[in-house]
């Protein structure tokens, strides 16, 4: 098989670099990824301390219902490899790869 890649307008060619996880143990839930997404690839959620995951808005203060929030991949299909979510995130926690088509 082959990498997906894209021919931009001047000719050069550029492989997106797709979101393939995110480290949740070094993730501190801040939401820079989030806000910087403009795709609604992630999702912040809360984890409890009995390690059930629970929906968090961002910008909510309801911070006893959880020990900590962190960001997940809800719509990974709809990431374009752009790796702006990568590049914003303090704690290094993303991976990102070529697509085979």
């Amino acid at each position: 098989m082959s990498t997906f890649t894209v021919t931009l307008p001047g000719g050069r060619i550029w492989t997106p670099q797709f979101v393939g996880a995110i480290a949740e143990e070094k993730c501190i839930g801040c939401g820079r990824c989030f806000r910087v997404c403009g795709r609604d690839v992630l999702q912040l959620v809360g984890i409890t301390e009995d390690g059930e995951r629970v929906a968090v808005a961002l910008g909510a203060e309801d911070d006893e219902e959880y020990e900590k929030k962190v960001m997940t991949i809800a719509h990974r299909e709809r990431c374009v490899g752009c790796e702006a979510c990568s590049k914003i995130c303090p704690k290094k926690c993303y991976t990102h790869g070529p697509e085979e088509v």
